[in-house]
């Protein structure tokens, strides 16, 4: 068999021999894991596209107090930009690690999965005091709307956090370094696009004005 059989070229253009990573490509040169997180960020597309066009029909209808009657734009903002400084530290952590310095990949993926809970923990206490001001899921349809579509987004932080620690462990571990830098990779692509996705609903959810006269 020729040397030209047994190898293929590598998302790189540089030739693999099926015992290495060629195994992993597909013939569009991308690894098909890479593939299937771009695969299922698109759906996520859609069903978070969904989410806002949901809220958008409903955020000016129903009686009663509504999202936007006790937003505090202040406070969202710097919540926002506690999650958007993550997507920062998410960068550093592949970038240490694709130097092959673990301690400081597993440092900066720390940070990055504090920074998520930071988020978190400000949306929690944002849903609370929006409760005790007599907004909740059942309020009316705008309020609805405003919880499942922000909720859902959380649920995603949450589980790029789970993702994020459970990267610490396996890096302690030395379970993740450099030769396998991709699974650092995919969850920053997956934490990336939650991190986007907010920047949208931040920006449709908070900052856009509600129609009046509806009710």
């Amino acid at each position: 068999m020729t040397e030209a059989a047994v190898t293929q070229p590598s998302s790189e253009g540089h030739p693999q021999t099926p015992g290495e990573h060629g195994a992993h490509y597909t013939s569009t040169g991308l690894d098909n894991r890479k593939l299937a997180m771009w695969g299922f960020l698109g759906s996520e597309c859609l069903l978070f596209g969904a989410l806002i066009s949901a809220y958008l029909l409903y955020r000016g209808r129903g009686a009663g107090t509504k999202p936007i009657d006790v937003y505090d734009i202040p406070y969202t903002s710097v919540s926002s930009f506690v999650l958007l400084m993550s997507s920062l530290t998410m960068v550093l952590a592949l970038s240490a690690l694709q130097r092959d310095d673990e301690r400081q990949s597993r440092i900066w993926l720390m940070a990055t999965a504090l920074l998520g809970m930071t988020f978190i923990g400000g949306q929690v206490y944002e849903f609370t005091t929006f409760v005790h001001e007599g907004l909740s899921l059942t309020s009316n349809p705008a309020s609805s709307a405003f919880f499942v579509l922000t909720g859902f987004h959380g649920t995603h932080v949450t589980l790029g956090i789970i993702m994020l620690l459970s990267l610490v462990g396996m890096s302690a571990a030395g379970k993740v370094g450099k030769q396998n830098s991709l699974y650092v990779e995919l969850v920053g692509l997956y934490w990336h696009f939650v991190d986007i996705v907010w920047v949208v609903i931040f920006t449709v959810v908070y900052l856009m004005p509600s129609p009046s006269g509806t009710g």
